[in-house]
């Protein structure tokens, strides 16, 4: 199916294809054509002029002066033997052509065409030169394959367009859809074990810690199916203090990593409010605490920094790990894009979809340097009522 549709698109660009490189031919065909009945028609007019100037009196000019008088849309310049302009005929202008723009176009025709010459005399040489340029349908016939060509390309950048946004509409839907059915799956399986834990205590006394290590366990899986269960809808921000977030946060990770592995935070102040989703925001902390982890190689330093300006908090968490490549920097935050063997390149990529599609900020790789570490930034906006005095 997708090769027949793939197919179907080949075929549709060849054929586009086809037809612009034949309207080009045949408009260049049409041009060479038009081109020639002009200069033909611009020596009749020369003649006919000759034939006015030298015809005796009492000779019929009717068909010359017919001849004469057709010639409204070709524009010429005549010149006399040393390049003098004598007359023009059909030089467009709001006002009389100043002989600036008379010579001006005396050299554009010059270029365009070869005069025809009307010898007067041979003894002494005495002669006009009739220099014309192309009338107004033959320009815009040369120029049509050139707007045909801009006008096609417009399509293909629309079509281009409108397609890229299609798939990632599309993409969108499908992570949607799988962060919901996860959480949905989740979800039974949690509800059992709640129940279970509750039956070992009260049936066993000295299962109790177990049941409470297990109950621990239990709501960290609730909190995971609760963030996929966010994931695909405007989730609910609600004004949190992130210091807290952050230390609790970290609190978590450093009982997951490496001993050799420390942790220091550096809050600008103990309270610093913003809206988020609490288990969203966590899970973006936790992410980015985990890829600082994992380019430790199991021992360094990590530094979580959070300070504000007027209008912004900033969040910056830094590590001293083997860093980015230049290769890989743009990538690091496209689905599906992972350093690790068995990753699935989706971390980082919900944690930009979250900060930046549900909380409207930003999230980048401030710097980074291989083999010295790398830090990335959170950028959140502060309510303006929120703001300390």
């Amino acid at each position: 199916m997708l090769r027949q549709y793939l197919n179907f698109r080949i075929g549709l660009a060849l054929l586009a294809v086809v037809i612009v490189t034949g309207t080009i031919f045949y408009s260049n065909f049409l041009s060479k054509k038009i081109a020639s009945e002009e200069r033909e028609k611009i020596s009749q007019w020369v003649e006919a002029n000759k034939f006015i100037a030298s015809a005796p009196p009492g000779t019929d000019l009717t068909l010359a002066s017919q001849i004469q008088q057709q010639n409204n849309d070709i524009p010429v310049i005549w010149t006399n033997e040393k390049d003098s302009i004598i007359d023009f005929r059909n030089i467009d202008s709001r006002h009389a052509p100043t002989q600036k723009l008379l010579e001006k176009k005396l050299d554009q025709f010059r270029k365009a065409h070869p005069p025809i010459v009307l010898v007067l005399s041979q003894e002494p040489y005495i002669a006009d030169k009739y220099f014309y340029g192309d009338s107004e349908l033959l320009t815009q016939i040369r120029y049509f394959p050139i707007v045909q060509l801009l006008v096609v390309a417009l399509f293909i950048i629309i079509i281009i367009y409108s397609i890229s946004t299609r798939n990632k509409a599309t993409q969108n839907q499908v992570w949607a859809g799988m962060a919901r059915e996860t959480a949905h799956q989740l979800g039974t399986p949690l509800t059992s074990l709640q129940g279970w834990i509750e039956i070992l205590k009260e049936q066993n006394n000295a299962g109790t810690s177990v049941a409470d290590e297990m109950k621990k366990d239990v709501e960290r899986l609730r909190l995971i199916s609760d963030r996929f269960g966010k994931i695909g809808s405007a989730p609910h921000l609600d004004p949190n203090n992130i210091t807290i977030l952050i230390q609790n946060m970290i609190s978590y990770i450093r009982h997951i990593a490496p001993k050799k592995v420390s942790f220091f935070f550096h809050p600008e102040k103990e309270e610093t409010i913003a809206n988020v989703s609490p288990p969203l925001f966590d899970w973006v902390i936790e992410n980015l605490l985990k890829n600082a982890l994992d380019a430790m190689n199991g021992e360094g330093e990590i530094h979580i920094s959070l300070h504000t300006t007027s209008t912004k908090i900033l969040i910056d968490v830094r590590d001293n790990g083997k860093g980015i490549s230049n290769k890989i920097i743009k990538r690091i935050f496209k689905p599906g894009f992972s350093t690790k063997r068995r990753g699935w390149g989706l971390g980082l990529s919900l944690c930009k979809r979250i900060i930046e599609q549900y909380h409207k900020g930003q999230l980048f790789v401030k710097n980074t340097e291989i083999g010295k570490g790398t830090t990335f930034r959170i950028i959140l906006n502060r309510d303006n009522e929120m703001h300390e005095t």
